[in-house]
């Protein structure tokens, strides 16, 4: 069956993924990361882009964004993926792609569920083993979000600033949000709204992007194969 169009709304965050090709490696050593996350600044900056979280991965990234034009994402997408791509073939004496085809996303519903995938995001090397602690992981927005380090690639979202009305107890209400786990039902939520690249919240703000867009936000419900499909 043929991949939904991808949907893209100026104000309206997204969770953004993209992995190595066959899941290779993207990042062999600091100074790739550090090169990646240059260039997301870089084309974050380019094309009104807001990044709010981030982790990045030997063979991945994940990224919470919201853009002040419906084709920043996109745009800023296709040239960091190029750029990185010429960047890494030409550090590792390698061709070819680097990246599993398009990047995947979805937009995601501002109340109850964009928090939610900020933990989600910022959880990923401990629930992948590599830590105990989302703060000893480097390479995530986690220390910004949480622990006040200066970045100047994280751009808080209202919802996080919601948290308290000064920086010390918000962060101390973000890192509190890290005492219990992601529940199993908004996990699998989040895994399957980014697989099929519907949009991630209610059932009302799914209506309002098909109404928005014109692209369906629902998936289909089991029974006879449409034709196309036979």
């Amino acid at each position: 069956m043929a991949r939904l169009p991808r949907v893209h709304l100026a104000g309206v965050p997204e969770h953004i993924i993209q992995r190595g090709n066959n899941r290779q490696v993207c990042f062999a050593c600091e100074e790739d990361f550090a090169a990646y996350a240059h260039w997301l600044r870089q084309y974050s900056d380019a094309f009104g882009v807001h990044v709010h979280a981030w982790v990045f991965m030997t063979n991945h990234v994940h990224l919470l964004c919201t853009a002040s034009d419906a084709k920043g994402i996109s745009l800023m997408m296709q040239s960091l993926g190029r750029r990185y791509v010429r960047y890494f073939n030409g550090q590792y004496r390698r061709s070819g792609t680097l990246w599993e085809g398009r990047f995947k996303s979805c937009l995601v519903q501002e109340e109850h569920y964009i928090l939610a995938v900020y933990r989600y995001i910022e959880m990923n090397p401990v629930r992948a083993g590599m830590v105990a602690s989302p703060s000893d992981y480097h390479w995530s927005s986690y220390n910004s979000n949480a622990l006040g380090k200066v970045s100047a690639l994280c751009s808080p979202h209202p919802s996080y600033l919601a948290l308290a009305v000064n920086e010390t107890e918000r962060r101390q209400a973000y890192r509190d949000l890290f005492q219990s786990e992601v529940s199993g039902a908004m996990l699998l939520d989040i895994r399957s709204a980014i697989k099929s690249g519907m949009a991630l919240g209610s059932e009302r703000f799914k209506q309002e992007v098909e109404a928005l867009t014109g692209r369906r936000q629902q998936k289909d419900k089991v029974g006879r194969p449409r034709k196309e499909e036979i």
